[in-house]
């Protein structure tokens, strides 16, 4: 059985291929996987999937049989769309850059590139990263944007939303008790059409009340073939559902609020994850209003502790305004963030030159490296310029990454508003990690010339790429994501943040009897039993950032923090900066406001979170000394693949940001 879910899985037929002869060059050529082993385990759990060999045996992927899959597959997309293919010299070119992790496809592009995905259904959204859609126009559709949000959530898609739709309409006051049999399809599509159908009794008159019928579901435990991992069975559906049903009926002759709009987007959230197919991202924008900021208020809003987690939550702000409440809200429990719209509209970079190119920029995604129109997704591709030798090296590697970035634009959704909008924009964040790695070896002003050279040079690249495959030029181009796995694979620090320290303990979880602890166990490395849960195993990996001097987050103020990301605002980013600051809540609690007063004219966007130094057995991230590092090194030796194949797909996550995860206020 094992076998035959995991086939499903493997790789469809190609049109382009790379010959035998070079992909040989590479099949047993290292990896240059990065911190000290943690890079390559994270890309056997979680980017390496099931391939058939030319001895007709299943295993999983090597590191060059991805990267070969990603190219090929978007060699073939250009075929797919009619467009003139690349040269041979840079379809070679972008594999070794690629290879040698000097930039990396998001985590959505590993794992969905060039498989059925793409070669069969010619299903693209997954290959994007995040998206945002508008509630202010609900009243003409009340259902779609909570279905934008449901289809994309599950096709792994963090998604943003706003609450502008309160006050644009009621739900229906009258009951009509006659039933609807609706019978739920055992697909993506089945579980939105239920929804639909649901939402739509509540508010558009005259519709009967849908009657479910969940027998053609798959129960839990099966196969998801298209996208891994395995079926939650109908229960998280059927909970959605109730939830939403309860809810609305609650609401019967109401205004739509913003809490409406949070709780039914939180819910659809929360029966996504409880799916079993992936993990999902939700942020949501609001107003300053007591009722959107109490959210999260836990002692007035007890019953939202149960699904209110599944969102972020931020404010739309306004250049001018009083901070004082937001700072007061941050200070205690580090939320809401803050978007300011008319910076996202006016500016491309924030140099002072407005160019209102945006103006139709209505949010964010939920990790903010990416201004967006409704229904709108967003494309990234992530650069590692410490691992480039010279500036020239830079700017040849700039291109290959927007090369791929702008291929990807090609590929049409399921959502027709969806592809309006990327038909137009051909978005794409073109991003920078490993920048306090950069910074260390080779200092400020020279990563400042290297971003002004880098995107001059990347308006050029634009021009002439957007000529030869006969589309607009992008909208904008260049942005700071919050990385995470992908930054792990090259060993480089998250995007724009700052290192714990130089070097430091990143514990990982996994569940026992997955094969890749024996691989991670036979290596040296130090497993423990999870202190809360026996069924699940700690693996600790010891990490050098690569520089001593690197500047660790223990080391700079709020200040400094929120300075880099408005440099990079300024030098690099033409979409946003993802940017999470930590504070030190006694000694820096009272700088908050101060920091909003002034970079409110510098920045796009910014999540801001208290550093709570509590200390509780196997954090994920503890800080050792050098000497407690090359100890741990000792008794640590390379691990060697050996073919197994693990019990279930690890997909990719929704961003890879740690400015992603979760906030879970206990307000």
């Amino acid at each position: 059985m094992l076998g035959r879910s995991l086939a499903a899985l493997a790789c469809a037929q190609k049109e382009y291929k790379l010959s035998d002869s070079f992909r040989e060059k590479y099949a047993n050529k290292q990896p240059p996987f990065g911190f000290d082993g943690l890079g390559e385990f994270v890309y056997d759990r979680t980017y390496s999937r099931p391939i058939v060999g030319k001895d007709g045996i299943l295993r999983p992927e090597k590191w060059h049989d991805t990267v070969a899959r990603v190219v090929e597959g978007t060699v073939d997309m250009l075929a797919k769309y009619g467009k003139p293919s690349m040269k041979e010299e840079t379809i070679h070119d972008m594999f070794k850059a690629i290879h040698a992790m000097k930039f990396v496809p998001p985590g959505r592009g590993l794992w969905s590139m060039g498989t059925p995905l793409t070669q069969e259904r010619n299903l693209y959204a997954p290959l994007n990263n995040c998206a945002f859609v508008s509630t202010e126009h609900m009243k003409y559709n009340p259902a779609e944007p909570f279905e934008f949000l449901f289809d994309a959530s599950m096709l792994g898609i963090g998604v943003g939303f706003d609450t502008k739709g309160a006050g644009t309409l009621k739900v229906q006051e009258a009951i009509i008790t006659d039933k609807d049999h609706h019978v739920v399809a055992d697909s993506r599509e089945g579980w939105v059409a239920a929804y639909v159908a649901l939402v739509n009794y509540y508010f558009i008159e005259g519709k009967k009340r849908p009657y479910f019928d969940f027998s053609l579901v798959r129960p839990a435990g099966q196969p998801i073939k298209g996208f891994g991992g395995t079926s939650g069975g109908p229960t998280p559906l059927i909970k959605l559902l109730k939830n939403t049903a309860r809810l609305l009926n609650a609401n019967r002759g109401k205004w739509v609020s913003e809490r409406l709009i949070v709780d039914m987007m939180n819910f659809i959230g929360q029966a996504v994850i409880a799916g079993n197919v992936r993990r999902t991202a939700e942020i949501a924008f609001g107003t300053t209003s007591d009722e959107f900021l109490n959210l999260k208020n836990y002692k007035l809003n007890p019953e939202r502790g149960g699904y209110g987690w599944v969102s972020n939550n931020s404010i739309f702000a306004e250049v001018g305004m009083d901070y004082s409440d937001v700072a007061a809200r941050i200070r205690d429990n580090g939320e809401p963030g803050l978007i300011w719209l008319d910076n996202m509209r006016k500016y491309s970079r924030m140099d002072n030159v407005p160019d209102f190119k945006d103006y139709r920029v209505g949010g964010s995604n939920p990790c903010v490296e990416q201004s967006l129109e409704s229904f709108e997704l967003c494309c990234l591709v992530e650069l590692f310029p410490d691992k480039c030798a010279d500036i020239e090296e830079w700017k040849r590697v700039l291109r290959l990454a927007f090369t791929y970035a702008k291929i990807v634009t090609l590929g049409e959704t399921t959502w027709d508003k969806t592809n309006q909008v990327m038909k137009r924009n051909r978005r794409i964040g073109t991003s920078i990690s490993g920048i306090s790695q950069f910074t260390a070896r080779r200092g400020l002003d020279e990563l400042r010339q290297w971003c002004i050279q880098g995107y001059d040079w990347l308006t050029r690249v634009d021009a002439q790429l957007s000529y030869a495959l006969g589309v607009p030029m992008s909208v904008k181009r260049t942005s700071v994501k919050p990385s995470g796995t992908v930054s792990l694979l090259a060993g480089a620090t998250p995007g724009i943040h700052f290192p714990i320290a130089p070097y430091y303990i990143r514990r990982v979880r996994m569940p026992f009897g997955n094969p890749l602890l024996e691989k991670v166990k036979n290596a040296g490395y130090y497993i423990e039993p999870c202190v809360n849960d026996n069924n699940t195993a700690v693996i600790s990996f010891p990490v050098s950032v690569g520089c001593d001097n690197v500047r660790t987050l223990d080391t700079v103020t709020i200040w400094e923090q929120f300075q880099r990301a408005a440099f990079m605002q300024r030098y690099w980013a033409d979409n946003s900066v993802s940017c999470t600051v930590t504070f030190n809540p006694e000694t820096e609690g009272g700088e908050i406001e101060k920091c909003l007063e002034y970079y409110q004219y510098y920045l796009k966007g910014i999540s801001i979170l208290p550093n709570v130094n509590n200390v509780f057995p196997q954090m994920p991230y503890e800080r050792i000394t050098k000497e407690e590092y090359l100890a741990m090194k000792e008794n640590i030796s390379p691990y060697v693949p050996d073919g197994t194949l693990t019990n279930e797909a690890h997909v990719s996550e929704f961003c890879d940001g740690d400015s992603c995860n979760i906030k879970i206020n206990t307000r």
